[in-house]
Parts: C-alpha cells; sequence; structure tokens
C-alpha cells in the first residue's frame, strides 16, 4: 500500500492515537496528538518527521485523551495552531473534564488553548490535497472524519478500525443514541469511496470493504446484546489505564474500580455486578485472555503502551 508522497503516518500503539503528517512545502499539518503520557515522546517524534519544517496546526478528530493528549506540548514546542471540531468548542474552553471524559474514566489531560474550528461539511487542504470534514458521532458524538475523495482516502479517527471501532461510550454513561449513531456513522463511511483508511489506532489498511462489514458485525452485537457493549468497554477502558498506570497493586484493585466512575457505574447498571464481583470477573477474563499478567502482587498489562 502507497499512501501519498506528503502523507506520512507515525503508528503508535494502544495508548496513544496515530500521528498523522500532511506536508505543504514547508509546512506540516498534524492528525491526532496521541496521550499526555506520550507527549515527550510525540514532540520527538514530530520534529524528526518535519525535518526542519514548521508545524502549522494540529487538528482532533475527536476529544478523547489518547487523541488530544499531546497537543499542549505541540503548542509550547512549536507554537502552532489547534483545530478542533466544533462540537467539543465549549469543553475545551471550561475544560470540562467531565464532557471530556477526563473524570470518568480517571484518564489524564493537559489543558491547551484552542486557535479555530472545523464544522461537518468544511473543506481543508493537507499533504496538497483537498479534505471534507464528515460528522461521525458514535464512539464520541462530535467526532469528524477527513476525506480525500481525489486520493481515495479516509482519516477515520476511531470510527473505524481495521478491526471495529472505538468504545461506543454514550450509550454506556447514560446518553442514549450513541448506538444509532454509529449505524449512521457506519452508513455513511460506506457510502465514501474510499481505497484506504488511516485509522486512529492500527495501520492503514485498504480492504475497506471488509472492515465495515467487520463493524456492522460488531455493532450488531452490541446492539443484541448491550452487556457484551458494557463487558468490552470495561475490560479496553481498564487496559488503556493500566498501561497508564504501568500496573497497579492486586490490592487496590477493588479500592480503584469503586473510584473510577466508569467502571462502578458501568458494572453496577449495565452488568449488576458490585464492585467486589466486577474486580473478581475482569481480573479473570483479563489474565483468560492474556492482555494482563501477574507478577508479585501487581497487576501488569502484556502489551505495549
Amino acid at each position: 500500500m502507497t499512501l501519498p508522497p506528503d502523507v506520512r503516518v507515525i503508528e503508535r500503539g494502544w495508548l496513544s492515537s496515530n500521528n498523522i503528517l500532511l506536508f505543504d512545502g514547508d509546512q506540516a499539518t498534524l492528525v491526532d496528538s496521541g496521550y499526555v503520557g506520550h507527549a515527550a515522546q510525540t514532540v520527538a517524534l514530530v520534529k524528526s518527521a518535519m525535518a526542519g519544517r514548521r508545524l502549522r496546526q494540529v487538528l482532533n478528530t475527536h476529544s478523547h485523551s489518547d487523541h488530544i493528549g499531546g497537543n499542549a506540548a505541540l503548542q509550547r514546542e512549536f507554537g502552532c495552531g489547534i483545530v478542533i471540531p466544533a462540537g467539543i468548542e465549549e469543553h475545551i474552553l471550561n475544560w470540562d473534564e467531565n464532557a471530556l471524559l477526563l473524570a470518568p474514566a480517571a484518564q489524564r489531560g493537559d489543558r491547551f488553548r484552542h486557535d479555530a474550528v472545523v464544522r461537518p461539511g468544511d473543506t481543508l487542504v493537507m499533504g496538497g490535497l483537498e479534505w471534507r470534514a464528515h460528522a461521525a458521532p458514535g464512539h464520541d458524538m462530535d467526532a469528524l472524519v477527513f476525506h480525500c475523495p481525489e486520493a481515495r482516502l479516509l482519516i477515520s479517527g476511531d470510527a473505524l478500525w481495521e478491526d471495529g471501532f472505538g468504545i461506543i461510550f454514550g450509550e454506556l454513561l447514560g446518553n442514549p443514541g450513541a448506538l444509532a449513531a454509529t449505524r449512521r456513522t457506519l452508513d455513511m463511511l460506506a457510502g465514501l469511496r474510499v481505497d484506504t483508511v488511516i485509522p486512529g489506532h492500527g495501520a492503514p489498511f485498504d480492504d475497506v470493504d471488509s472492515a465495515i462489514a467487520r463493524a456492522y458485525k460488531r455493532l450488531a452485537a452490541f446492539e443484541n446484546d448491550p452487556s457484551r457493549m458494557a463487558r468490552n468497554a470495561i475490560k479496553a477502558c481498564f487496559v488503556f489505564n493500566l498501561l497508564d498506570l504501568e500496573g497497579l497493586p492486586r490490592t487496590e484493585l477493588e479500592a480503584y474500580l469503586g473510584r473510577v466512575p466508569f467502571f462502578r457505574d458501568v458494572g453496577v447498571r449495565q452488568l449488576g455486578m458490585d464492585v467486589p464481583m466486577l474486580a473478581g470477573w475482569l481480573l479473570s477474563e483479563l489474565k483468560r485472555a492474556g492482555a494482563i499478567a501477574i507478577e508479585g502482587d501487581a497487576i501488569v498489562p502484556t502489551m505495549a503502551a
């Protein structure tokens, strides 16, 4: 698979989103900036990849911590502008840690100042190509994706991965409508002319029809059994947090789950589990899946951040 010459993907891992650099002469735009815990690494990677170019702006697909976490550090280092989806502007202005899911999910962020917003239907020139912003609600109800019809290329954020999509937080946090919005987003994506997808996590891929089919299958499973969606979300979010924490004493697991609203509330509301029951189930499930290991008294992730 060959991307256009002025589009470069810095593939990251689970804790940080991919960083997508688009070059226009001696300037560059970066789409998504990773997690705050990786901010210094992100700055170094971007500086190396730009090879003397100037970072003009950072553009975010959505508001989650693994996509906006490097914004402040990049702004300090390069003096770049930051462009955000219009739907999250109030949350950023007020640094609303509940709306940004930082407080409910016990994740970290670094406050930044944005310079402009982008709305669905807007066009942007990046990497010598014209891109159109499309609303992609579901994982984040204000998320955007960026489509280049000329290159048949899609920057999908967490709306579409090669094997699914991001956690549908809204449905789990008592805001119904996110599941239906996810289906509308998949319908929209299926209607775009796309040969290659650059996702928020994972390598770029070109078997787009198969990826969309898998996403529909996953969504149907969640629609038919919302508890499956809740189980998947708790496991994925806990592993994310464990990567950030770099481990957690086993004796502190129940207390940790009890003070993180996302785990505690979803466990009770969607799964009917109190905190001790949730802790036992979660530990068993993640050990069985090979996602964690027990080293002495510590629960540690088995994957790299």
